[in-house]
């Protein structure tokens, strides 16, 4: 049997167990291949998102997506690999959706200042908050700028342009790969289904003001039924026992606000009762302060020293 491990990684919103690709993907293949695993979704924390996900197991930390991956599946065989076939898909795959990804969260500029700044702000411990997004958002335009910036694309309005291009050819040809299937090999998830999972539930969950991509995605509904299908599955419930976050949750929180309302308007009303029954006492007569012989009257003149 494997130890016991835990997974440490940034939470979800939007109905997801987690908003950031990589976190998502191990969590997925962790789902599907049953490991023991504990999931520690952290708060205010001084890591930067590239520092997660992290996997401890007794001993043994883990701090990189594909190690900690490899590292799961020599713990657990219930999840078919397809070595092969999986991993030539798998790099092609990749690298078209985490240029998307990365575009679509940091450098899209309503999405980074509507969204991820303020999510991941939230999320980071303060001072580091006022700093760390930004240079996330940095970090994610060098990495585009030295993977597509080369010639014959020399703006990064071309570079964009091609990005969603190139994602949208490789939606087209997951959806055709995908078919009618449950998952890319059958009925049995693999390490390719995790990887297309995490990082396309964000682009196609979050509520995003600029949405090129996630409208193509919705034109194909097998990817989007594939997306569907893993969270009612596997992420049924999160580690805490409560549903991810969603539109439940935020009609449950709107409703603890109005109670929470309502429960200080009849404190207000019975304090004010209480006041009119009390006994009323004439108001007291306020002592004039007089003005020493010599002594002005201006305001300025009593601040000055």
């Amino acid at each position: 049997m494997a130890a016991p491990m835990e997974l440490s990684c940034w939470g979800g919103d939007w109905g997801l167990p987690s908003l950031h690709p990589e976190s998502l993907t191990v969590m997925a293949y962790a789902k599907f291949s049953g490991a023991p695993l504990t999931v520690n979704t952290i708060n205010k924390s001084w890591r930067t998102p590239k520092d997660l996900p992290v996997l401890v197991s007794e001993d043994i930390v883990i701090s990189q997506p594909a190690k900690i991956l490899n590292f799961l599946r020599k713990q657990v065989l219930h999840i078919r690999c397809h070595e092969m076939s999986t991993h030539v898909i798998q790099i092609s795959v990749t690298f078209f959706l985490v240029l998307t990804q990365l575009h679509t969260f940091w450098i899209e500029a309503e999405n980074y200042c509507s969204v991820t700044k303020p999510w991941f702000a939230s999320r980071i411990a303060f001072p580091l908050s006022l700093y760390l997004p930004g240079k996330m958002s940095r970090e994610a335009l060098n990495r585009i700028l030295l993977t597509k910036g080369g010639p014959p694309l020399y703006s990064l309005t071309e570079v964009e342009a091609q990005i969603y291009r190139d994602a949208k050819e490789c939606l087209n040809l997951l959806s055709k790969r995908l078919g009618t299937s449950q998952f890319f090999f059958g009925d049995t998830p693999t390490t390719l289904d995790a990887f297309v999972f995490g990082f396309l539930a964000p682009v196609y969950k979050v509520c995003f003001p600029r949405v090129h991509l996630q409208e193509h995605l919705k034109q194909l509904p097998n990817l989007c039924r594939f997306c569907d299908d893993i969270l009612t599955c596997y992420f049924r419930l999160t580690v805490s026992g409560h549903y991810p976050a969603g539109q439940d949750t935020a009609d449950a929180n709107l409703q603890k606000l109005t109670q929470l309302v309502n429960k200080e308007s009849n404190l207000i009303e019975k304090m004010d009762d209480n006041l009119r029954k009390s006994p009323q006492h004439p108001p007291r007569k306020l002592t004039t302060l007089k003005l020493a012989a010599g002594e002005e009257s201006s305001p300025m003149s009593r601040l000055s020293p």
